[in-house]
């Protein structure tokens, strides 16, 4: 067994890279999509008749947006839609093994799998855009999300615990690799807005000693962070704020607001508004920091990060961005795109820069 290595700042890094178990893990999501679309939804069917634009496409499928561009942005990485002049047609492998009644049809082979329970689950979760345990039937709420009217796991103390000390288990092996990615030498205080552990902002702190970092988090979720800052041995220059992050103001003070895996979260109105709300909270020369990962510009891969996105919306209100859209939300609050440095597991850190308003 390899042990962990240590940069010069004396980092913890893996010697090994991890993706590949988060990709096998994510990637039954790719079945329960691709079935779904033959055996619930004919929408090989529907493609063969005419191509189709995005959102005629959808109203044939009587979709909402979001699990439209889930589920078409799969089946675009998977090579079996494509785009040409704005409309969706089916690719040469689709339309000949994909098309009911065809000599090479395949379908009702994929088809032995439409009523099992995780395809069932995602065709519910298409049709009602609902994440899993949003509409009170399971006990727990909501796993991943804090939104007023919908019950949330994040808000009792067992299970806040069991699901952020589980999301930790990606964001110890990724955060010296945001560490690295990141250069923090005119930084004096990072805010990192849904910290949950904060172990993001704790790898920062280590690689660099003169930087200072506020935690902004739901109660229960802080009463973790705080542990963990002893054990990384950084909690004399954390401060941390509860809160709501749609509610209540940011803490003052801060030139660098990180959002690492928070945006993919929320739908695309509820990120406008946290980038905004960022935006407003920096000051001239501030920079905030989405830390995530990134579909193509043109929604059609990569195939892990589509099958992650379908993950995202089972779970919680948001879905995978691109890099494309994400800028465009930079923009709209007043900030300044920089460019994309890779961080780890398909990450990657898009900084937006404050200019003179």
């Amino acid at each position: 067994m390899q042990n962990p290595t240590h940069n010069s700042a004396g980092i913890q890094q893996p010697t090994t890279d991890p993706t590949p178990i988060f990709e096998h893990f994510r990637g039954m999501h790719g079945s329960e999509l691709l079935t779904a679309a033959v055996a619930h939804f004919d929408l090989f069917g529907r493609l063969e008749k005419t191509p189709l634009t995005f959102d005629a496409l959808r109203k044939e499928l009587q979709l909402e947006k979001r699990p439209a561009v889930v589920l078409i942005t799969a089946l675009r990485a998977m090579g079996l839609i494509a785009e040409s002049d704005g409309k969706l047609a089916l690719t040469e492998l689709a339309s000949e093994h994909l098309v009911p009644g065809k000599m090479f049809d395949c379908g009702n082979y994929l088809g032995l799998a439409a009523q099992t329970p995780g395809v069932l689950t995602m065709v519910n979760l298409l049709e009602s855009n609902r994440p899993l345990g949003s509409d009170g039937d399971d006990a727990s709420g909501a796993a991943y999300i804090y939104r007023d009217g919908i019950k949330s796991a994040m808000e009792a103390e067992d299970l806040a615990r069991h699901f952020t000390l589980a999301l930790s288990g990606r964001a110890k092996n990724v955060a010296p690799a945001l560490a690295e990615a990141v250069a923090m030498d005119d930084a004096k205080v990072l805010l990192d807005v849904g910290g949950g552990t904060g172990i993001y902002s704790y790898v920062m702190l280590q690689k660099n000693p003169h930087l200072r970092a506020i935690i902004f988090d739901r109660p229960m979720v802080l009463n973790i962070a705080e542990e963990m800052a002893k054990e990384y041995d950084v909690a004399d220059r954390c401060e941390f704020v509860r809160g709501d992050m749609f509610a209540d103001p940011f803490p003052e003070k801060a030139d660098t607001i990180l959002l690492s895996n928070i945006l993919h979260d929320w739908d695309e109105a509820e990120c406008q508004l946290l980038v905004d709300k960022c935006a407003a909270a920096l000051p001239e020369g501030g920079r905030l920091l989405i830390h995530d990962v990134f579909l193509n510009d043109a929604l059609d891969g990569p195939l892990p990060i589509a099958l992650y996105s379908a993950s995202l919306f089972s779970f919680t209100e948001g879905r995978a961005y691109s890099a494309a859209e994400y800028r465009g939300m930079l923009e709209a609050a007043g900030l300044t795109p920089g460019p994309i440095a890779p961080t780890l597991v398909h990450c990657g850190v898009l900084p937006g820069t404050r200019h003179a308003r």
